[in-house]
């Protein structure tokens, strides 16, 4: 499972997202993507960040702890 979360420096909601994931228990598995490093992202997400993205599922903000967790069971079980 790849699990990717956009985000850049200094956005406070990026870090709020970055401790859901902890919660979560994925921290340790999720790439952190900067936007600002990869102009496709940056495009496509400048203004949405945090972006959580499970495989090819996109989880926009404002998510919380219960949908990070329902996106990471669907993804695991194939849904």
């Amino acid at each position: 499972m790849q699990i990717r979360l956009y985000s850049t420096w200094g956005c406070h909601l990026c870090e709020q997202a970055e401790q859901l994931l902890l919660l979560a228990g994925v921290a340790g598995a999720v790439e952190i993507i900067d936007i600002v490093d990869e102009p496709a992202a940056f495009e496509r997400y400048r203004v949405h960040i945090p972006v959580l993205k499970v495989n090819e599922q996109e989880l926009f903000w404002p998510f919380e702890l219960e949908q990070i967790q329902q996106l990471l069971r669907q993804q695991s079980s194939g849904l």
